[in-house]
């Protein structure tokens, strides 16, 4: 399956952060989200285990309660059902983000 970035709509997922779903099958997913400088992405838990990888800009990234500052070409691995959110520092910062198993709140 091909799927163009190009193709693919923004869908809001929150005050000042936008996501598109680029890619779904078989368990896995991925999602690309932008972020306004300042946009949180509050503290959470999911049952989906998610890898994420930072294209552009900068985030304080929190993991269990740990807080730590990445930037472009950094990555985090997350749990299942371990708390973790983020803050945008810098204005059009992105993050990719692969799930599994699929997050079908998002489909």
């Amino acid at each position: 399956m091909f799927i163009k970035n190009s193709d693919v709509a923004f869908t809001p997922c929150g005050e000042g952060m936008k996501r598109k779903i680029l890619g779904t099958g078989g368990s896995m997913m991925m999602v690309e989200v932008t972020f306004e400088k300042g946009a949180v992405g509050i503290v959470h838990t999911h049952v989906h285990e998610q890898v994420s990888y930072i294209i552009k800009g900068n985030f304080e990234f929190e993991i269990n309660g740990e807080k730590k500052v990445v930037k472009e070409g950094d990555s985090m691995y997350i749990p299942s059902n371990i708390p973790h959110g983020t803050v945008a520092l810098v204005e059009n910062s992105i993050i990719l983000d692969v799930f599994t198993p699929q997050r079908a709140d998002f489909l």
